[in-house]
């Protein structure tokens, strides 16, 4: 059966439909594809088949850099989870040999909720906004608080000296985009450097990228039924994901959704403390969010938006609007540099 398609396809979706037929079984007739829009890394798609509601992701088409867009830690990280009530999607199958897309991809069940990519909530209701933000923190606890070798993620990553590493990395990143010099992100990188803390002994299954977006709620209920994207997962230091979890209290509106200029309390929202406290109530460590654990935060997604400007460039981005975000690699950076400047006086 020719698949119904809805948006752009980087892949021959009989070929696809050909491999779900020898894996799934018969597809009884409905066999759908439609592209997700928004995010600006993997490529996404629901998948009907038959009456099996999937959804399948896959490496972005083109020429990537090393490490990055790893579906199949993605897929590793949810086989993992799955089992410890920590919401995460029930992944089907992976399939690491690009012969049928193009690209490794894989397959997981589809879950029916709510995300919201604005952290204002201006959509929901004002008595509704504060619950939202309270169930992120209580499920980054509860992501933070699974022992990583216990669900058979002890060599998930290399435990020990995470930003040391991690800095290094997204510097070698940065150096290797073909944009030229961005001063603030050198800037900041130097700063970063500088005040690197001594490595306290800290590991967890770190999602790399925690934020309102990447969590799906209960259709009616303040409650997290999956968290999504794993592709930047590692075992890391916990406070690397808690800072980037409150960066929109750093950021403006124009600034991938910051909440900055916003009267928190009129809008039914809460302060970055609370967040912190309800998060810090979840853990059974000490978890002190620090200026450097916050800068650390913007400074990696400066250098994301730096890759995801190059890749709007080659046109090879998931996201058409992926151009737009290029001016951000920048003023990321100068919010990091506004945070760590606050902090020097006190």
């Amino acid at each position: 059966m020719t698949a119904q398609v809805e948006g752009r396809l980087d892949f021959d979706a009989d070929a696809l439909g050909t491999f779900l037929r020898a894996r799934l079984g018969p597809d009884g007739g409905r066999y759908a594809l439609t592209r997700i829009g928004g995010g600006q890394s993997n490529p996404t798609y629901f998948l009907d088949w038959g009456d099996r509601r999937l959804v399948l992701r896959k490496q972005p088409s083109g020429e990537i850099l090393r490490g990055a867009h790893a579906v199949d830690r993605e897929y590793r990280v949810m086989v993992a989870l799955h089992p410890t009530g920590v919401p995460v999607p029930r992944p089907v199958l992976f399939h690491d040999d690009p012969d049928i897309l193009g690209t490794p991809f894989y397959l997981m069940e589809r879950v029916e909720g709510r995300i919201f990519n604005d952290t204002a909530l201006a959509d929901l209701p004002l008595a509704e906004r504060r619950g939202i933000w309270m169930a992120v923190a209580d499920t980054l606890a509860s992501l933070h608080r699974i022992r990583p070798d216990a669900v058979g993620l002890g060599d998930y990553g290399r435990p020990g000296s995470y930003f040391e590493r991690q800095i290094a990395r997204w510097d070698r990143q940065y150096r290797a985009s073909p944009s030229g010099p961005v001063p603030e992100i050198e800037a900041l990188h130097a700063w970063l450097v500088a005040q690197m803390p001594e490595d306290d002994g800290l590991v967890a299954l770190c999602h790399g990228d925690f934020r309102l977006g990447n969590v799906m709620f209960h259709p009616t209920e303040p409650r997290v039924v999956a968290i999504l994207d794993w592709e930047l997962s590692t075992l890391g230091h916990p406070l690397a994901d808690l800072g980037f979890c409150v960066m929109p209290w750093h950021t403006a509106p124009d600034e991938y959704g910051g909440l900055l200029g916003h009267d928190l309390g009129a809008a039914g929202l809460p302060t970055k403390a609370e967040v912190v406290a309800r998060y810090r109530a979840g853990v059974p460590f000490d978890a002190t969010l620090r200026p450097f654990h916050e800068a650390f935060a913007l400074y990696r997604f400066a250098v994301i938006f730096v890759g995801i400007s190059d890749r709007a460039r080659a046109g090879t981005a998931s996201d058409p609007d992926a151009a737009s975000l290029a001016p951000l690699a920048r003023r990321f950076a100068i919010r990091a540099m506004e945070l760590t400047e606050r902090a020097a006086h006190f």
